[in-house]
């Protein structure tokens, strides 16, 4: 049995970073994740908001981590070949009594060293905002605020982690995990990791298991935190609405959420939400119609022209919370060990910075880092043909005519594109969709999910009533059984 020197638990954002960042080292690193697919877990209902920092304590790990990832996502974004667009956040205060609490988040932020705050009034709003509520008096302008695609940020990651040499193990949800040595005799950490699939041993864990960080961390006698699942619904607008802000807006944040926001996205589609509510299931992302209402009011209040007639699509998504702040620490009773949970908003923008402080407690733990000599740094960018210029597409279809074979109407997505994504590892519907948009247009693949789901069936030389959505369970197309 070979034994690796990291096995990371949970291939979200945070898990695939943390490899990423891993993977210029000379180790043997194994990540394991219990869904079919990267990015399944808590990382595929992100809203692919880059936060500034400007809504987090100045002391807290999660206000200074945020800062640092707002800034090193810009060169990963670079290096990977992930698309990232700058657009600046607005917090909107409604009453002149707002404003010492707006001025109270600018020097807080200030403290972080956010760069280029400053508090615009209702002259700069309407200038650069004309569709906001006449009701908005002022707003705290953020402008490095940005936007990314949350599922292909984790795709791109992972596959230049694999290109450095960093094994990934999908449908591995981690069932046991033992310390094998745990005495003066054996100074080394030594652990012991099952999955229903296979066993796997390693000198260190690194836990990155989401929703579930708290249950793997129990699996090593750890139980002084415990993980509550926020969930927040959100809600897609028509593509055609692209243009109605031109910043993500935030209301006054409440003390348990940022509020419900109007959402620029990379991919074009503004997004409204998400509310929040603690409960205690896991597996729970329904929607709502009370919730709907809920995120369409509080929109309402800062854009008044959006309405749900302007909704195409909805899904929830479950925040781990586990605290105020992030817990990223290694464990001083169980030596090897290294938890990173409780990872809630600003988790997508803080990952780059968590995976350099893992690298760290690592360092701290008696593990060596040697850099490699050959290090793929960069990873070609993957092609879109919904993001390009009309006149680069048509050079594209004169390169290969598959560019030209459109699969996705509402999101022109081209069957070379479906075929290329497929070779980067989909195996579902949603891998397709998550990594080309294929399906996630107005009609919701009623005109391409057959011919996708032939694509896979032909890619992996099985029936069609083996491709499912999400993984088992999904199924799309039922067996025909017929009983003697």
């Amino acid at each position: 049995m070979k034994t690796y020197d990291i096995i990371i638990i949970g291939a979200g954002v945070v898990g695939t970073a943390i490899a990423h960042e891993l993977s210029q080292y000379v180790l043997d690193i194994a990540v394991l994740e219990k869904e079919e697919e990267l990015s399944f877990g808590v990382s595929k209902s992100n809203s692919g908001i880059i936060h500034p920092g400007t809504q987090n304590p100045a002391r807290s790990l999660k206000g200074r981590l945020c800062v640092q990832g707002n800034t090193l996502i810009r060169k990963i974004a670079n290096d990977c070949g992930v698309e990232f667009k700058e657009v600046g956040e607005l917090i909107l205060a409604f009453h002149d009594d707002d404003l010492p609490r707006l001025t109270r988040i600018k020097e807080e932020a200030e403290l972080l060293k956010v760069p280029g705050l400053r508090i615009v009034k209702k002259d700069w709003l309407r200038k650069y905002e004309p569709n906001l509520s006449p009701d908005v008096v002022a707003a705290l302008y953020a402008p490095t605020a940005g936007i990314i695609s949350p599922y292909r940020l984790v795709y791109d990651l992972a596959e230049n982690a694999i290109a450095n040499g960093i094994e990934f193990y999908t449908d591995h949800p981690v069932t046991s995990l033992t310390k094998l040595t745990d005495d003066d005799f054996h100074p080394n950490p030594l652990f012991e990791v099952t999955t229903p699939r296979q066993t796997f041993r390693t000198r260190y864990v690194v836990n990155a298991a989401g929703l579930y960080a708290d249950e793997i961390a129990a699996m090593l006698g750890m139980n002084d935190f415990k993980i509550i699942p926020r969930k927040g619904e959100e809600f897609i607008l028509d593509k055609k609405k692209e243009n109605m802000t031109n910043h993500l807006l935030f209301p006054l944040p409440s003390k348990t959420s940022k509020g419900v926001l109007v959402i620029k996205t990379s991919d074009g589609n503004p997004m409204i939400g998400p509310n929040a509510v603690d409960q205690t299931a896991k597996d729970d992302w329904s929607t709502s119609e009370k919730g709907m209402r809920e995120v369409v009011a509080g929109v309402q209040r800062m854009v008044p022209h959006i309405n749900v007639n302007d909704i195409i699509a909805y899904f929830a998504g479950l925040r781990p919370v586990a605290g105020e702040d992030f817990i990223i620490r290694h464990e001083e009773q169980c030596q090897g060990f290294i938890n990173v949970a409780g990872i809630q908003s600003p988790g997508l923008t803080a990952a780059p910075a968590i995976a350099i402080y893992v690298s760290d407690l690592l360092r701290q733990d008696h593990l060596t880092l040697n850099l490699k000599q050959s290090f793929h740094r960069y990873r070609k960018k993957s092609i879109h043909l919904f993001s390009m210029p009309f006149q680069d597409t048509e050079e594209k279809i004169e390169e290969n005519p598959a560019y030209g074979d459109i699969v996705c109407r509402c999101e022109m997505v081209s069957a070379k594109e479906i075929s290329d994504a497929i070779n980067r590892g989909a195996t579902t519907l949603d891998g397709i969709k998550f990594r080309t948009r294929a399906q996630a247009g107005r009609c919701h693949g009623g005109f391409c999910t057959t011919r996708i789901m032939k694509m896979l069936a032909e890619s992996q030389k099985v029936p069609l009533t083996q491709i499912t959505k999400k993984g088992k369970g999904s199924e799309i197309v039922m067996e025909d059984r017929i009983d003697d």
